[in-house]
């Protein structure tokens, strides 16, 4: 039903009918969404069909305009603060980067660094006395952002910054690395809804066990990412996901675990809708900016 619709629009709208002919992201979608199924019940099926379900039962009427928002190129800003040359990013990026409290020494961890954007925000606004460590566990990522630091930043700047590649997720289980970081930006890897529904692949293979999967993962991610964090420290959580499970999911377990020594600090800006533990940025209603989830957490003792 939803495939007819975009073409009696294509038949209809002479003067877009060249851009739903053409664009790739139209015709990805009503290929995926008419993908057959498995046939099974429940959480076996999958597909652009299962996928937009899924998200129409969150977002209920708003998932429409919100999906039709998801489907044009986010929009961005070319950040050029502190740099060489600017760097194209979603403004929703720079707003997630520049929550994080960042100390006057210390070292700071990016923790989920690449493609890059996220640590040349916080390289602009770097402390004297404070220095980055961005790390990215995928060594093809690694390697475009070592390309983008070195691109962006001028030689004083690079020089306080090193890359590194560990697992965060097991890093909270060594002795060394506990109460090592001043402040970390943890932007996790997620569901990418945008992602996704401009990829033919992606959407055709998609299931509702991906966001539960990454749940996991975020979990283990943001839960040794505490560990990892000096008293009085900053973390920000930031997702690309439009699913609660990743994002206020994620953040209210840690709250719950550590109670008293997890404090919730919210973000100072001002974009986007206030959640129960953060604020979310959604295309569709902040001039396609997004989508971005952003949570501050502060880990008692000084200084907030």
């Amino acid at each position: 039903m939803l495939a007819s619709l975009f073409l009696y629009l294509i038949d209809v709208l002479k003067p877009l009918s060249d851009w739903f002919s053409n664009n790739s992201i139209v015709i990805n979608f009503i290929k995926a969404y008419n993908e057959p199924m498995s046939g099974k019940p429940g959480p076996a099926l999958k597909g652009g069909a299962a996928f937009d379900s899924y998200y129409r039962d969150l977002y209920g009427s708003r998932w429409a305009p919100l999906r039709e928002a998801l489907m044009f190129p986010a929009g961005t800003v070319a950040y050029e603060e502190g740099l060489i040359k600017p760097y194209h990013l979603d403004r929703a990026s720079v707003l997630a980067a520049k929550t994080l409290r960042l100390p006057e020494l210390g070292l700071i961890l990016d923790a989920c660094a690449a493609p890059g954007g996220k640590t040349l925000v916080l390289a602009s606004q770097l402390a004297k006395g404070a220095t980055i460590l961005a790390n990215e566990l995928s060594s093809e990522r690694r390697r475009r952002l070592v390309d983008v630091l070195d691109e962006h930043l001028s030689v004083e700047s690079r020089k306080k910054i090193t890359v590194s590649g560990f697992d965060l997720g097991k890093a909270g289980g060594k002795r060394t690395e506990l109460s090592r970081f001043s402040s970390i930006l943890l932007d996790a890897p997620c569901s990418a809804e945008a992602h996704v529904i401009k990829s033919f692949q992606a959407l055709a293979e998609w299931t509702p066990s991906r966001p539960k999967n990454l749940a996991v993962r975020q979990w283990a991610l943001l839960s040794s990412a505490f560990l990892l964090l000096k008293s009085g420290g900053s973390l920000v959580y930031a997702t690309c996901s439009l699913d609660p499970m990743e994002n206020d999911g994620v953040v209210s377990r840690l709250i719950e675990k550590y109670q008293g020594e997890a404090i919730l600090d919210k973000p100072d800006f001002e974009e986007g809708e206030k959640t129960a533990f953060g604020r979310m940025i959604l295309p569709d209603s902040v001039g396609g900016m997004g989508p971005m989830y952003v949570a501050r957490i502060h880990k008692k003792g000084l200084p907030l």
